[in-house]
């Protein structure tokens, strides 16, 4: 994995699926070698978006519970996730901004349409590690081709809905 540069509390650069990967070229092929950092900036997205689909308030223990990381862990990317226009952060409350909603929407998306995949057209037991390690590699090009494949699902195997992407219009 390369370590993003300077100081980690800095995430103005960051977006979903950016080159900023190392490109590898052999024989023909490229590699790309993500930044750990842009994942967890997803899942903390995706956690809070959650939550706040399911009714609930995105708390600090909430999320911590939800992500199995210490309190003091997620004050701390919250603070960032602030700092990026991500997500309005007070201590009473932890709401998305635009931006922070649209990449945790994406990101239950590309999920819920694996996880659809995995179960109706492939006919294997959904692997929820494997679906989180994909999700956050798909653009929104392979999403909608994967959505389209699958006839536009509204529900993922788990009974929860899926997010409607421009090919679902």
């Amino acid at each position: 994995m390369t370590k993003m540069g300077g100081s980690s509390s800095n995430l103005s650069n960051y977006r979903p699926n950016s080159r900023r990967e190392a490109r590898m070229k052999q024989k023909g092929e490229e590699l790309f070698i993500g930044t750990a950092e842009s994942e967890h900036i997803e899942m903390y997205l995706k956690a809070i978006w959650s939550l706040h689909e399911k009714g609930q308030d995105a708390k600090v223990s909430s999320i911590a519970k939800l992500l199995d990381v210490t309190q003091p862990s997620v004050v701390q990317m919250l603070r960032k996730l602030h700092n990026s226009n991500l997500v309005n952060y007070t201590q009473t409350q932890v709401a998305l901004t635009g931006n922070g909603a649209k990449i945790g929407n994406q990101m239950i998306r590309n999920t819920r349409l694996l996880e659809v995949m995995m179960k109706d057209a492939l006919r294997i037991e959904i692997d929820e590690e494997m679906a989180c390690g994909v999700e956050h590699h798909m653009k929104t090009i392979f999403t909608d081709a994967l959505c389209t494949l699958l006839k536009h699902p509204r529900k993922c195997p788990h009974g929860h809905n899926i997010p409607k992407g421009k090919c679902c219009t």
